[in-house]
């Protein structure tokens, strides 16, 4: 029996004006966000912001996975009446990932949200976040960690039963943690499937779908091998 290829797995980038790098505008990816793909067994392929592609990205593609970044959904998506004075926006960055994250569940292809990334699954799947947890939570955790994002910065609680939990095999994940927003109201028909000490929501997954998974954290960092197990189970999803 022959083996199947290692599926196509594209990568959302963040992007970024002139300044720095370069003197013009630039997308950004770090590393491990593809070599995690790789070491997983997927082929990692990254997707510039090119609304005109996206269907002929969605014909390609095995499976999704919506990256973090130096921004923040718009408000105004998930019917906010202000934004909080924290929130940066891009634009096209939001608008590029919200297509192609509609056209991979609409067809029923595997996506991972990650950070940011799990930000904009649960807004597109109908959701709403908070804009900013050290307002928003009463004795809130250091989610935007001070040590090393290849280090624990807190633990997460992951919920029995959900899918998560069968991919992990643990009750409890040491995790990173990189963010100042979080999910607030879940999508329809998403289960939350983590959640960290101080009851900021850090997982969801919606069961109708072959595989819909956000993670607030940052599990291409493979701190622990619940992370591995997750990435895992997001290739073999997108081998199917």
């Amino acid at each position: 029996m022959s083996k199947s290829p290692a599926p196509l797995i594209g990568l959302t980038l963040d992007s970024e004006e002139a300044g720095g790098y370069s003197k013009f505008p630039w997308y950004a990816l770090r590393q491990n966000y593809c070599s995690s793909v790789s070491e997983a067994g997927g082929v990692p392929l990254v997707l510039p912001h090119e609304p005109a592609a996206v269907e002929r990205y969605i014909d390609l593609l095995d499976g999704l996975i919506v990256t973090g970044g130096a921004f923040d959904v718009d408000p105004a998506l998930f019917g906010a009446d202000a934004k909080h004075e924290s929130v940066t926006t891009k634009a096209n960055r939001t608008q590029f990932e919200w297509a192609i994250t509609k056209g991979m569940l609409a067809r029923n292809k595997p996506v991972l949200g990650i950070c940011g990334g799990q930000q904009l699954l649960n807004v597109v799947l109908g959701g709403t976040l908070i804009q900013h947890i050290p307002d928003a939570v009463p004795n809130a955790l250091a989610h935007e960690q001070p040590n090393p994002r290849d280090q624990a910065g807190h633990s997460v609680r992951i919920a029995a039963g959900s899918r998560l939990h069968a991919i992990v095999g643990r009750d409890e994940l040491p995790v990173n943690s990189a963010h100042h927003q979080a999910v607030d109201k879940p999508a329809p028909g998403c289960i939350v499937d983590a959640v960290a000490p101080d009851g900021v929501i850090e997982g969801i997954e919606h069961p109708d779908y072959r595989f819909c998974i956000g993670v607030q954290w940052h599990p291409e960092f493979f701190i622990s091998e619940g992370d591995r197990a997750l990435y895992a189970a997001f290739i073999e999803a997108a081998k199917s």
